[in-house]
């Protein structure tokens, strides 16, 4: 990874008041760590850092850090971690991890697929991308900003392992080698469910059926107290009328 030069400026503001009006005037807060030097808070031009972010392939970046009014006239030191803010997405505060040009370092790398894998163009599958970052260790020069890997060969239900992936020269991955990166999954099937086209129920159907009971019907629900009285039988009128 290549070095690129970034000029900081000493800070004093640390309370949250201080540091809000230090972000207003365009500045950035900063903290640089390191086992050369104690912490020290630092803070930043705002549309300088913002451009350097702007146009890296990732937040992975390796500065020659030139402290106002320091001793040293630059530090070489790496991007730990930016704070933005969760609605604007504006920088709000950066972490650098000092180092030296002959020490290992392990950082978190993003890691990118290229191709179109031979199971989604020709069998419909889907690329399953598990694992974006990987950690690795090397010099800070050798470091990548980021890990390509070639999927145009995968078939359906085959994957990259950590093991499988080659790394740049002077750069170890670390981790697990059985650990899924990428893999190609079968389509899944879409569930159809047709009408019976001759009028039989289908599965879970329930038939409903309902009966209209005849008058004088045998089950018949007796006349409900208030109701009009029912027509008398012939054998009850005859009888009425000898009396």
């Amino acid at each position: 990874m290549k070095s690129v030069s970034l000029k900081a400026f000493p800070r004093t503001q640390v309370q949250r008041g201080e540091v809000k009006k230090l972000r207003t005037a365009g500045r950035v807060p900063a903290t640089i760590y390191g086992r050369q030097a104690q912490p020290q808070n630092l803070e930043l031009d705002y549309k300088e850092f913002a451009d350097l972010v702007n146009h890296s392939v990732s937040e992975n970046l390796l500065v020659d850090l030139s402290v106002e009014n320091d001793a040293r006239s630059k530090r070489l030191a790496l991007v730990k971690e930016i704070q933005h803010h969760p609605l604007d997405g504006k920088l709000l505060h950066v972490d650098f991890h000092e180092v030296a040009e002959n020490e290992k370092v392990t950082v978190s790398v993003p890691v990118e697929t290229v191709g179109e894998p031979a199971g989604v163009k020709n069998g419909g599958g889907v690329l399953e991308h598990i694992l974006f970052k990987l950690k690795v260790r090397s010099l800070p020069k050798d470091l990548p900003e980021q890990l390509i890997i070639d999927v145009t060969s995968l078939e359906i239900g085959k994957s990259l392992h950590l093991g499988d992936i080659v790394a740049p020269a002077g750069v170890e991955i670390i981790g697990d080698k059985h650990l899924t990166v990428v893999a190609v999954a079968a389509p899944r099937a879409e569930e159809e469910v047709a009408a019976p086209a001759d009028g039989t129920k289908g599965a879970g159907e329930v038939e409903m059926t309902k009966e209209k009971k005849e008058e004088g019907a045998e089950g018949a629900a007796p006349a409900k107290a208030g109701d009009k009285k029912a027509e008398a039988k012939p054998e009850a009128k005859a009888e009425a009328k000898k009396k």
